[in-house]
């Protein structure tokens, strides 16, 4: 017996108004930003509009990403599954390989009736995932730096770069190579570099979606602070270089292996950057940059919040903000990310939701950016696929001092004198623990590192070869084993946090 298309129409029109009742989501990414914020407690730097946030909301303090580079990270958390699930462990793959029927985070809330888009970097560049939005994602074009002499640079290089390259994907890679300076400060407008443009077509997209019937899950990927830092001018004069401190901890962690801290090879790829260790003053300018860049940034976001509450959508949005990893700024002599250190693996989150009872707090609990996708699902009223790989911490948010998870869990490649290894790295409330493994033979294990963060936050001393720490390594490689499904808050199978 067929439908009458009378009762079809009914029902799509009760879908329609149930979905209206529901949230909008606006979901901000963010490349490469450490937790080196105000809202962290960073006063020096300058970070107003994120600082709007985490006042309206929630500072997670130990969160966590699943793998310190671009788009393992970012294929974890819009599919809410962990890199060995999607087999993104570096920047040439896409998870559909893997997962060719997944269902992301975007796609699952446009299959329950959100109008769901996208622009600037949300997944790794050229990843993008057409069926995670209702329309085709859009990514602004417009020059990596603004000052001619650095234009003309890049150009240069890249010309004397291709003749060297003869087959068609060495070309590709020659081209990507030779890079323009590590940073630029330029008396020009925000829209000149590709995050100004970004919350230029935020804006205009926000007034044209909050005109739909339906909720809007709106993704907007700003790149700063990616290298280059490059900035507008207004936004270096914010620091005194004078001011700036440097890391001081400038040396590798002690008896740790040699290839758990990886010098910064990304950094070194850009013009007059050594190859040894940086030097001070460069250190400092590079520091200055990435500070520049933040706050370049932050008033990126700021022109997006602005616009959201000038249509009266502040309180019926959920806004989440979150950093891809975390980064290093000369810490154990080092810097990018790439490793399973603190440094990298922890980053910023943000959340901010309708209805709040806990406003402007910050909470320790463990959280991992598996957990996003499940989380905003649970807030938005929407069921949880059933491929993911996390947890919803909305309980957090109901109580930011309550029992959580006693682990959280990233991993890292590497290949050391030809062996592929993989360490796999356990934080918990005190330790971190890393146990590298080979990637194919996961019992045999090349090296194991312990850090205490109660005596160490900087994770300078590696404790796992002492022979006083053995009780507590076996301790912990148990937990370690039980790995993230041990880990699942009030699970059976859970082991209590040391």
């Amino acid at each position: 017996m067929k439908t009458p298309l009378l009762t079809i129409a009914a029902l799509v029109a009760v879908a329609l108004a149930h979905a209206a009742d529901r949230p909008n989501v606006l979901f901000f990414a963010v490349d490469d930003l450490r937790p080196e914020l105000a809202a962290y407690g960073h006063s020096h730097i300058k970070s107003p509009n994120l600082d709007r946030i985490a006042k309206s909301g929630m500072v997670f303090n130990h969160a966590y990403c699943q793998q310190a580079v671009c788009s393992p990270t970012r294929s974890s958390l819009m599919t809410g599954t962990r890199p060995d699930t999607t087999k993104v462990w570096d920047l040439e793959t896409h998870f559909r390989t893997a997962l060719p029927d997944v269902i992301t985070l975007g796609q699952h809330f446009k299959n329950n009736g959100y109008f769901v888009q996208g622009m600037g970097k949300i997944y790794h560049g050229g990843f993008d995932d057409p069926r995670t939005w209702s329309v085709p994602w859009q990514g602004p074009r417009a020059p990596m730096y603004a000052r001619p002499e650095n234009v003309a640079l890049t150009e240069r290089k890249i010309a004397d770069a291709a003749p060297k390259a003869a087959a068609k994907k060495a070309a590709k890679k020659a081209a990507k190579g030779p890079r323009g300076p590590a940073f630029e400060s330029a008396d020009v407008p925000d829209n000149t570099y590709s995050d100004g443009k970004v919350a230029d077509l935020a804006v205009s997209t926000l007034r044209e979606i909050s005109r739909k019937r339906e909720p809007f899950f709106l993704a907007v990927g700003f790149v700063k602070p990616h290298l280059p830092f490059v900035s507008p001018k207004k936004y270096w004069d914010l620091y005194d270089p004078a001011k700036i401190a440097l890391a001081p901890n400038k040396f590798r962690p002690k008896d740790a292996p040699d290839y758990a801290i990886q010098a910064g090879g990304e950094l070194r790829s850009y013009h007059g950057i050594p190859t040894e260790s940086i030097p001070d003053p460069l250190a400092r300018e590079l520091k200055h940059g990435y500070y520049a860049a933040i706050s370049y940034m932050d008033a990126q976001v700021g022109k997006v919040l602005d616009e959201l509450e000038r249509l009266g959508l502040r309180e019926k949005t959920i806004i989440v903000l979150w950093g891809d990893h975390g980064w290093k700024l000369g810490e154990h002599d080092a810097w990018c990310k790439h490793s399973n250190c603190e440094n990298d693996t922890n980053a910023p989150l943000l959340l901010a939701a309708p209805g709040m009872k806990h406003r402007g707090v910050r909470t320790n609990a463990l959280v991992e950016f598996v957990d996003i996708y499940p989380t905003l699902c649970d807030l938005a009223g929407l069921p949880l696929p059933s491929h993911l790989e996390g947890t919803s911490f909305k309980p957090v948010l109901e109580n930011p001092k309550r029992s959580w998870k006693p682990a959280a869990f990233s991993q890292y490649p590497r290949n050391n004198s030809g062996e592929s290894l993989m360490g796999y790295s356990m934080r918990t409330d005190r330790y971190r623990f890393t146990v590298w493994v080979g990637r194919r033979d996961h019992s045999k294990v090349d090296a194991i590192e312990l850090y205490d963060h109660q005596v160490d936050p900087q994770e300078n001393t590696n404790l796992a070869r002492k022979p006083e720490h053995k009780a507590l390594v076996d301790q912990l490689m148990i937990q370690w084993r039980a790995g993230w499904r041990g880990a699942v808050p009030g699970g059976a199978s859970a082991v209590s946090a040391l």
